[in-house]
């Protein structure tokens, strides 16, 4: 049977397969749009076992926030042109409504979940891998269980934040705190968060300087500690200098919202190379 321009349409919507692609399965296959999809689909799989040692360092970010659950998705990609294909953005903004629906436990159930054909996201990445060429994957999955949380996507979809808190929150608040976390990419929520290795190493670093600039052996644990508490300043988010107001530390701005209201938990997703 003849392929029409309309055949090809209707199958690269279904797939997000190239133009020559979809002509090229449906005439294969005499116009099957069934058989068709199977055949992107082998191409993919076998795209996918070929190119399994490409690096997938590109993507797209997005998050997104509700009460009770928020999370952070990126499907990842070889080049930032495929990153910023219609598709992939779409096809990485059903993973997060699929996972925001669902609140999943794990990067392997979420990949496990239906999405509107009911087929799984992992079969769906699958057949963008046969349609762009590239190794694609759920590259990261983060989310935060809380009654009170917000979210933030920095332009461009490479980088994207999502945070916590003990109560509610003004939006305009929330979403500074979101972009604190962004920016400034701290280590953790305030100093008992730090790892204990990461301590022991600053310490270490620290009295070593310190013993190298001739400094006494009997003050170099206060000269240490010194140096601890700068990093603590600069690394932990209760700590860092408010983004919008260097005289303030984001422990002094929440106190502006509630003299309880607390960050519980944050996650930071970035492609880009810090």
């Amino acid at each position: 049977m003849a392929i029409t321009i309309q055949d090809i349409a209707k199958l690269r919507k279904m797939s997000g397969a190239g133009l020559s692609d979809c002509k090229k399965a449906l005439e294969e296959t005499n116009g099957d749009f069934e058989k068709a999809m199977e055949i992107i689909r082998t191409k993919g799989k076998a795209v996918a076992a070929k190119r399994s040692d490409r690096e997938a360092a590109e993507g797209c970010v997005l998050a997104a926030a509700k009460k009770g659950f928020a999370a952070i998705v990126s499907l990842q990609c070889e080049t930032d042109f495929v990153a910023k294909n219609q598709g992939h953005l779409d096809l990485t903004k059903a993973i997060l409504d699929a996972a925001m629906e669902h609140t999943p436990k794990t990067k392997e159930e979420l990949l496990a979940l239906p999405l509107h054909d009911g087929r799984p996201i992992a079969d769906h990445i699958t057949d963008r891998i046969g349609s762009t060429g590239e190794k694609m994957e759920l590259g990261n999955y983060e989310f935060i269980k809380s009654d009170y949380t917000t979210f933030y996507i920095h332009p461009g979809n490479k980088l994207a934040v999502i945070v916590s808190f003990n109560e509610e929150i003004d939006e305009r608040m929330a979403r500074d705190i979101a972009m604190q976390v962004a920016s400034m990419n701290p280590i953790s929520i305030d100093e008992k968060g730090v790892p204990q290795h990461v301590i022991d190493e600053e310490l270490k670093i620290a009295r070593d300087k310190a013993r190298e600039a001739g400094k006494p052996e009997n003050i170099l644990d206060r000269i240490a500690e010194g140096s601890l508490q700068k990093y603590y300043k600069e690394n932990t988010l209760m700590h860092q200098a408010f983004i919008k107001d260097n005289k303030l530390t984001i422990a002094d701005y929440l106190k502006q919202g509630s003299k309880t209201l607390q960050v519980t938990d944050f996650r930071r997703v970035n492609l880009n190379e810090e």
